[in-house]
């Protein structure tokens, strides 16, 4: 029997001493591409191992295609290996179905009537269709072309490579094979534009399944029919039907009856508490009132007291049941947390009205950057694109006083500018997560904006030094710093970078958001470029 379905049942896998994976269950038919999305650590990579069986869970199972392809970080060849080795190993499939369908043809004309060759015949040719055999040789140059390796010559070996050009050959090797299962861990890192639509095509042209993790939210909602939210819930992962536009509409929906259950639960305790107190006090003074009545009516106030008893009785108990299991208030979403300005500060404020607070004319940075003009006043929010190596991360530096530059350049005294750049590093990487967000802010501010109630870091995380910190994380911290006291001036170089898709969309809707501040954002984010509401500068 061929197996063409995709099943994982009940996964559980962990790495040192944490869960990683805790009964996680799939189910993958040919035609679905499934995008899994979470926080950093929620496990994505960790399940496409699972799925390709390069990793082995501690309990659980996984059925898959025979036939199956994952991209591994690192391409599986030997270092002296050359492009034409690679290609040649992705193409042996077609070729073989097509040597072996003249091989049985040949054979057919000899034997016309051979039960056992005509299936055979029939398997193999619809085996060379699924592969799309026949065209395999000039799919492949179309596709080395379309991912920016048709230049590239096949006998360059692989370990002369650049990072991005051997992620890209191990994507192309798998487009060109075509298997019925393909699991893609971040395919469109490495590509630009024109290269991620290329793939978003070929990918949704795909009769197999696809299982694909991925922050790319462009991509997601390009190609994906499912996807499964990995992050922590209740019932565990979720899966949602159709692509990441139904994903966030469904995500919002979510979060307004969360909101709305939340409202109601708190209402009606409100109204328990309010009932038990009042109705106990009026039980305590009738109570009081009834040893100096007469017995008849000492006997029936005390049926009616018995009456109120057990509604207090009855309230108390609701009371404590709902206390006990009340829905929890929503988190609140990422959002900026600028110190309020009052006296002389607002004042200076309200006269920078129209006034530029940052001004460039004629900058240049040898090699790097060529910038005519720009302005910056206060409340812009401004977007700046280009290719790589136009001068997006050197402006940023420019306008944080980091980078010198020809040219003039005029800043309002006393400007306040923070940047979040690509790399981050910090003075004191022994010091905690912690004891950084604490010092770096001051006890007050770290105290009335909590890290924990960012949702950049977990808590987990918290006590880790930051010398121990991934990129990403000490990227997450960076931000979050400026989100807890952001500058006036605020420079953001590919802010999206390593946050989950809930967080970069959370991110995206703070940007927008009316402040004081003034705000330059540096993307290829192709999502937050195409809702982009504020001024765009394109470089090179």
């Amino acid at each position: 029997m061929v197996i063409d379905t995709l099943l994982a049942h009940e996964l559980v896998r962990t790495l040192g001493t944490r869960r990683v994976l805790d009964g996680v269950s799939l189910t993958a038919a040919p035609g679905h591409r499934i995008g899994l999305i979470g926080e950093n650590g929620a496990g994505k990579s960790t399940l496409l191992r699972l799925l390709a069986g390069t990793d082995e869970p501690d309990s659980g199972t996984v059925v898959r295609p025979a036939d199956l392809g994952f991209l591994h970080q690192e391409l599986p060849f030997a270092a002296d290996a050359t492009i034409a080795d690679v290609l040649g190993d992705a193409l042996r499939e077609a070729r073989t179905d097509l040597a072996e369908l003249d091989r049985l043809a040949a054979a057919l004309a000899a034997e016309p009537d051979d039960a056992a060759l005509l299936d055979a015949y029939g398997a193999r040719l619809d085996q060379a269709q699924l592969h799309e055999a026949w065209d395999a040789d000039r799919r492949a140059g179309i596709i080395l072309d379309r991912l920016g390796l048709g230049g590239v010559p096949r006998t360059r070996a692989i370990a002369s490579l650049s990072g991005g050009q051997r992620g890209r050959l191990a994507l192309a090797a798998l487009l060109i094979r075509r298997p019925a299962a393909l699991l893609l861990d971040e395919p469109t890192n490495h590509l630009d534009d024109d290269a991620a639509a290329f793939v978003e095509e070929q990918l949704r042209g795909m009769t197999g399944v696809v299982v694909v993790a991925s922050h790319d939210r462009a991509f997601l909602d390009a190609v994906c029919t499912d996807l499964i939210d990995l992050d922590p819930a209740l019932g565990g992962p979720v899966r949602y039907g159709g692509a990441y536009s139904a994903y966030l509409a469904e995500k919002r929906a979510e979060r307004e009856r969360w909101e709305r259950r939340h409202a109601e639960e708190q209402e009606e305790l409100g109204e328990l508490r309010r009932s038990v107190a009042v109705t106990a006090r009026n039980v305590a003074l009738d109570g009081l009132r009834r040893d100096n009545e007469k017995m008849g009516y000492g006997h029936r106030a005390g049926r009616v007291q018995q009456q109120i008893s057990r509604r207090v009785r009855n309230a108390a108990r609701r009371l404590a049941e709902l206390e006990r299991e009340q829905v929890p208030a929503p988190p609140p979403p990422l959002r900026f947390h600028p110190r309020p300005l009052t006296g002389t500060a607002a004042a200076d404020a309200d006269a920078d009205v129209g006034e530029p607070w940052l001004s460039l004319r004629d900058v240049r940075v040898p090699g790097r950057l060529v910038l005519d003009h720009l302005d910056l006043k206060p409340g812009d929010r401004l977007l700046v694109t280009g290719p790589n190596g136009a001068g997006k991360s050197t402006l940023l530096a420019v306008l944080a006083g980091r980078q010198a530059a020809e040219g003039r350049l005029r800043r309002r005294p006393g400007l306040t500018t923070g940047l979040l750049a690509q790399d981050t590093v910090f003075d004191r990487p022994e010091r905690t997560v912690r004891e950084t967000y604490e010092r770096t802010l001051g006890q007050e501010r770290a105290e009335a904006v909590p890290l924990r109630s960012l949702g950049l870091l977990g808590e987990r995380d918290l006590d880790l030094r930051v010398g121990e910190l991934s990129v990403g994380q000490r990227r997450r911290l960076a931000l979050a710093l400026l989100v807890a006291d952001p500058p006036e001036l605020l420079l953001l170089d590919e802010p999206t970078n390593h946050l989950s898709p809930r967080l970069a969309d959370e991110l995206e809707e703070a940007l927008g958001t009316d402040g004081p501040g003034a705000i330059v954002v540096a993307s290829h984010d192709r999502w937050l470029r195409a809702r982009w509401q504020g001024s765009l500068l394109r470089l090179g």
